[in-house]
């Protein structure tokens, strides 16, 4: 069996390096290679950390973005939504309005055409308020409150305004007034269904009645009278 030489105590120099006693040659300590581990890991934590905020951002940039567009989107349904329920109720309650002029027409009142026969008008009337009352449900589902009380306020003007359609009321100058307070109701409820909705500008025209030029045919209906007498 060969003799194995065994090394010399103290460093054993070499022409490249000085390696401590009871080294093997070509061989690195592990406290050297745990301290180069360290030391890249330590390098490249910026690199994670920005990879990690950037990130982070990221997905918070796309979470606020995602939640303004679903907000958005929902407040455009609801505006579209009341839009269509103030419409339908102006609609309905225009419609019965006009059988009731109709049938104020038919009993001598004036500043009312088409007079309706009280028979057929007051059938058409209990209709008209079967759909008006309909669509009263979707108002006070989607309306703000302040639309809300307009829109009453509106066709409790129509109600009046029936009881002389009905025959229960004669006088032709509360009829007039009944007539005149139920255009102001109207004009308050269209100019509050815009502010609701968010429509800029004047709010539309008064629709006082009786209209002015009414006034000034009856002027002129007056004046060619006295003349003739």
């Amino acid at each position: 069996m060969t003799a194995r030489h065994s090394r010399p105590a103290g460093n054993i120099r070499t022409s490249r390096s000085v390696y401590p006693a009871g080294t093997e040659y070509g061989t690195v300590s592990s406290t050297v290679r745990n301290s180069r581990r360290g030391t890249g890991m330590w390098e490249q934590l910026p690199a994670l950390a920005g990879v990690v905020v950037g990130a982070a951002g990221s997905y918070a940039a796309t979470s606020l973005t995602e939640r303004s567009r679903w907000r958005r989107a929902k407040a455009e349904r609801w505006d579209q939504k009341r839009l269509e329920t103030y419409a339908a109720y102006a609609n309905a309650l225009k419609h019965q309005l006009s059988i009731a002029q109709r049938l104020g027409a038919a009993r001598g009142f004036q500043h009312a055409v088409d007079p309706l026969d009280p028979e057929e008008g007051l059938a058409q009337l209990v209709e008209a308020e079967a759909r008006r009352a309909a669509e009263w449900e979707s108002v006070l589902l989607v309306g703000d409150a302040e639309t809300i009380a307009a829109a009453r306020q509106w066709h409790e003007a129509v109600w009046n305004v029936e009881l002389y359609a009905r025959g229960q009321k004669h006088d032709t100058a509360g009829w007039e007034k009944a007539v005149g307070r139920m255009s102001l109701a109207r004009d308050a409820f269209y100019t509050l269904a815009r502010r609701d909705l968010g429509i800029t500008g004047p709010p539309p025209p008064s629709g006082s009645w009786p209209r002015s030029w009414q006034y000034e045919d009856d002027t002129e209906g007056a004046d060619e009278a006295a003349r003739t007498r």
